[in-house]
Formats: C-alpha cells, sequence, structure tokens
C-alpha cells in the first residue's frame, strides 16, 4: 500500500484533463436547450433506418460514448448503424414547469419527426435507455405509427416489484410537497439518493479499490472519467419529475393504467411495432424483474429479451457488453430490415 500511495503521487500530478467522448458528432436539430447529434463514423452507415437514442435524464447521455474503448455508439457506427442522439442539456429554473409533455410529445417527437422528413420515412428505429426507455415506450404506446423498431435497454416497466429499493423509497414520498419545496430537484440531492443504495460499495469499497491503480495512468483516467460522469448530473425540472415519480413510481402506471400525457392515455398494448428488450442480471437500480414485465403488457407479437451480466452501468461501458450488446442490436435489426 506504501508503494501504491507514493506511486499515486506522481501518478495524479501527471494525469491530464479527463475527457469524455470517442466519437465526432454534429448538431442537426435544437429545440431550446435540448439538441438532436448525429454521431460520424469513420465510414458512411449501411443501414437505411437510423437509430434514435432516447437516454435518463438523470444522468448526461455521454455515458453511451464515453471513451474509445467503451463506446456503445463507436460499435454501433461499425457495424454500419447510423446513429442519433437527444442530449437533454442542463436544466436551469426557467425549466421548472417542463411536464413529461413537454419531453416526449415536444422534444423526443420533435426528434423523431427531424429524422423521418430528413430521410423520407414514416419511422424510424428508437433506443430508450433507463427512463430514457420509459420515454421512449410511452412514446411508442402514444405514436406507434412512428417507430419501426424499438430497443429498450434497462428500462423500469414493472415499478413495483419487490427487490426494486428505489420504488419502496419513493412509494411514500409526499411528491407535492417535495416538488413544491424544491422546485427544480437539485442533482446532488438525486445522486445521494443513488449512493445510498449501496452504501458501502460506493461510498468507501470503490474509493479503498482504487489504491490498487493509483500507479496506473490509464486506469486513473478511466476511473476519474466515470467518476466525473456520475457527478455530472443535470438537476431534475420540478413538473415533470413530480409527474414521473406519481404516475411512472407511485401509481406504477404502466402495469395498473393511469399514465397521461398532454391528456392521452399511455397503453402499452399500442406498442406494436418489434421490441428488443435488453437487461442487465445484476441491475440494482432497473431489476430484471422490473424489465421482464415489458413482454406481457406490450401489443406487439414481436418481442426479444436479451440479459447480460452487469449491473446498470456496466451493461454498456463492461468490457463483455462491448464486445455482445452492440451486436445483438445489429443483429436483430439486421432482420427486421424490410
Amino acid at each position: 500500500m506504501q508503494r501504491k500511495l507514493g506511486a499515486g503521487l506522481g501518478t495524479l500530478r501527471d494525469l491530464d484533463e479527463v475527457r469524455y467522448g470517442a466519437t465526432a458528432k454534429q448538431e442537426v436539430w435544437r429545440d431550446g436547450k435540448v439538441v438532436l447529434y448525429r454521431f460520424l463514423g469513420p465510414k458512411p452507415p449501411t443501414a437505411k433506418i437510423p437509430i434514435l437514442i432516447c437516454y435518463a435524464l438523470v444522468n448526461r447521455p455521454y455515458m453511451v460514448d464515453l471513451q474509445d474503448d467503451r463506446s456503445l455508439v463507436k460499435n454501433l457506427l461499425a457495424l454500419g448503424e447510423d446513429v442519433y442522439l437527444i442530449d437533454w442539456g442542463y436544466t436551469d429554473r426557467s425549466d421548472r414547469f417542463l411536464t413529461l409533455e413537454d419531453y416526449i410529445e415536444r422534444f423526443i417527437d420533435g426528434a423523431v419527426d427531424h429524422l423521418r422528413a430528413a430521410y423520407a420515412l414514416d419511422a424510424i428505429n428508437l433506443l430508450g435507455i433507463c427512463q430514457g426507455g420509459a420515454f421512449s415506450l410511452s412514446y411508442c404506446a402514444l405514436h406507434p405509427e412512428k417507430v419501426k423498431n424499438l430497443i429498450a435497454m434497462v428500462t423500469p416497466v414493472d415499478f413495483h416489484t419487490d427487490d426494486n429499493m428505489l420504488s419502496n423509497w419513493t412509494r411514500e414520498l409526499d411528491i407535492d410537497l417535495f416538488v413544491d419545496t424544491l422546485g427544480n430537484v437539485p442533482a446532488d440531492l438525486m445522486n445521494l439518493c443513488y449512493l445510498t443504495l449501496k452504501p458501502w460499495r460506493l461510498f468507501v469499497q470503490k474509493y479503498v479499490g482504487m489504491v490498487d491503480i493509483l500507479d496506473d495512468k490509464k486506469a486513473m483516467e478511466d476511473f476519474l472519467r466515470m467518476e466525473k460522469w456520475i457527478f455530472d448530473s443535470p438537476d431534475q425540472a420540478g413538473e415533470a419529475f413530480r409527474q414521473f415519480i406519481r404516475q411512472y413510481y407511485q401509481g406504477n402506471g404502466f402495469v395498473n393504467g393511469g399514465i397521461e400525457i398532454g391528456g392521452r392515455a399511455v397503453d402499452l398494448g399500442f406498442v406494436d411495432m418489434p421490441v428488443l428488450n435488453i437487461f442487465a442480471e445484476q441491475d440494482h437500480l432497473v431489476p430484471p424483474a422490473a424489465s421482464k414485465a415489458m413482454k406481457s403488457l406490450i401489443g406487439s407479437t414481436d418481442s426479444t429479451e436479451v440479459s447480460f451480466r452487469g449491473g446498470h452501468i456496466g451493461i454498456y461501458v463492461s468490457g463483455r457488453a462491448q464486445k455482445e450488446v452492440p451486436t445483438a442490436i445489429h443483429a436483430w435489426l439486421a432482420q427486421r430490415a424490410r
């Protein structure tokens, strides 16, 4: 340990600024703070239908393109896919009264319509991740004609499974008092909640284990890049947060009904396009049972489940995931290219 700590003084002094993103991208559409990016690979895509990635609001979406050897985006591009991403930006007080209707019917629908027009297509492929997967499912229920294929990754559907600790915490939350008091929900408060789901692992063990890599510059850069992502979180727009907790977490609206977006009911029975549901076997934020409930609720007759070893984040940054997940997505889409 003394040797590692001693070496760490030199390693930390020599570290460059930690940067993220492995792939060039260009802005193609914008609505306020929300930007639609197209990723630019080394060669033109061969896929005729683009993939739109819809990430969660609670973290920055660059996790899907974190670094050169940990990039879902880079691997999809290498397989010939044409990849776009919605970047939600950073929320401020002017966004306090944004609703789920704004996020789903204004921002997602605006991005989808832009791509449909740009490619002269009736429908595109949509890839929703975590909360972004819940948004994508809701969008598909409201606009099934605009989505050719839906891929859901680590997406919660049944929010009341027994092993969902986060859901158990939120069910008795006085969400009106919470939002009326705070306005926008601070990112630091959200991060604290996630970290306390595994306090020993995330507050102690991770940093004790860091000692083992203090003499490895690249390993330290990878570690700090992940730390930067974890704590680079936007605040949550108060009104949208209220609606999401009440309708999805507390009401379990996908299962029980009761989700309304802009006055329209969300019924997963209208999700009739092919669906690929990818979940992580060791996920503590979206337990497998919470995700697997999707198959019995959607209206699609072409529904595929694929599980991968790993946790909520590892499913798109681990070495195993880099080899398996993009290939599974590409192969599944290729079978439905017509």
